[in-house]
């Protein structure tokens, strides 16, 4: 156990009893879902994966940590909630995540993990990004007909003197400004960029990098491009059309569109109103902006409705699972924290969309799994024989936890 103060807590007393807590249970976790994460890694064998095509220069002779597990330590953390390195300073010595880690004794420390973020390169980067693609089209078992790739932008708050660091007027602070394409529910993107910058900068070469990979493996796949007006670029859509890619983007407003479009609003409006329900009406017609060479249709959309499915899953990635914990004070650093919540956010995925399908929670939010799966109070017995962890016996969702880990075993062969 890590040494630390065990000064008692005080609470009010219960019917003349004292009521007191003090940090001193022993081998006690508040993780007991994180078998669940292990499970689900050695399902998939992502982090291995990530583990082989990083390269780790440090001499193996001295190595007491391996990456392999320093990565299944960290990715595991961001999955569990843990922000911060500091916080291993005592999760290290928590059975339950060493267990997770296939490890038996200490994980690595604070500064040790520390030195491997700060190891990160761009090279490290592109190769997590192959891995996590990979995995995506591991994910089909038969080829699919459609593929339909999101891309969308979004701010990542920055406080302090990090490099990269730029002021963007429309966010009106400072920020890194990330790229996600997300195809459905699965991630294959998470591009940390400056924010002095286009916000459809590098998407036409991530496009066509996707296309040419996804098209190598099913060469008959049907695959659109969708992004909002921020991606509405002459040079992106032009190489759609040349390469194949149907493609959904927003326009921005403007005065010839409004007035194209004005009868259809007006028709929506009423509609809503005698009905009371949402509406959803389309219309279609040609339009020449000025960038463009040639007209292109437009379709028209007056609605009621709620936000889109992909800022739902930014959401995610930047609030539930820490993506814009990225208070690193090197570029490459900030972009290996935001790839460690994506690594995380693929196995949550992976959980929700194979061990969850059809349950309570099969579109439930990470912070909903993690409240509801991972975060399990228990106690670990260990000897040489055997590592047993008794889950709380008032824990409400035993039958579920169950039912997961049994669809989360070893696949055959």
């Amino acid at each position: 156990m890590t040494d630390c103060t065990t000064t008692k807590v005080e609470f009010s007393s219960l019917k003349r009893r004292k009521v007191e807590a003090e940090f001193s249970g022993g081998e006690i976790t508040s993780d007991g879902g994180a078998l669940l994460l292990r499970a689900a890694d050695h399902q998939l064998g992502l982090m291995k994966r990530v583990s082989d095509v990083i390269e780790d220069p440090r001499r193996q002779e001295l190595v007491q940590h391996s990456q392999l597990s320093m990565l299944r330590q960290r990715v595991y953390g961001v999955a569990l909630g843990y922000e911060d390195l500091n916080d291993h300073q005592t999760l290290r010595s928590d059975s339950a995540i060493q267990t997770a880690v296939d490890r038996i004794g200490w994980l690595a420390s604070a500064p040790t993990l520390c030195r491997l973020e700060n190891s990160a390169s761009r090279e490290g980067a592109v190769a997590i990004h192959q891995v996590m693609i990979e995995q995506f089209i591991d994910s089909f078992d038969t080829p699919p007909k459609e593929l339909i790739l999101d891309f969308d932008a979004t701010d990542d708050p920055i406080h302090g003197d990090q490099e990269g660091r730029f002021f963007h007027g429309y966010y009106d602070h400072y920020c890194f400004l990330p790229l996600y394409v997300f195809c459905g529910d699965q991630l294959l993107v998470s591009y940390l960029r400056p924010s002095n910058i286009d916000g459809a900068k590098h998407s036409w070469a991530i496009l066509s990098l996707l296309v040419k990979r996804l098209r190598q493996q099913w060469p008959t796949v049907k695959i659109i491009f969708r992004g909002d007006s921020g991606f509405c670029r002459h040079r992106i859509l032009s190489w759609c059309e040349r390469n194949n890619v149907d493609f959904v983007v927003g326009l921005a407003g403007n005065s010839r569109l409004k007035e194209k479009s004005n009868d259809l609003r007006i028709l929506s409006e009423g509609l809503y109103k005698y009905t009371k329900q949402k509406q959803r009406e389309f219309d279609s017609f040609r339009y020449d902006a000025k960038s463009w060479s040639k007209q292109r249709r437009v379709i028209a959309k007056a609605e009621y409705s709620h936000r889109g499915e992909m800022e739902n899953q930014i959401k995610e990635q930047q609030m539930q699972l820490l993506a814009d914990r990225t208070s690193a004070s090197y570029w490459w650093a900030n972009q290996w924290r935001v790839l460690l919540s994506s690594l995380a956010y693929i196995l949550l995925e992976h959980i929700r969309r194979t061990a969850l399908k059809k349950s309570e929670l099969a579109s439930a939010q990470v912070w909903t799994i993690r409240l509801k799966l991972l975060k399990v109070g228990g106690i670990i017995l260990r000897n040489t024989r055997c590592i047993r962890l008794l889950l709380s016996s008032s824990y409400p969702y035993q039958v579920l936890f169950q039912q997961v880990a049994t669809q989360l075993q070893p696949r055959p062969g």
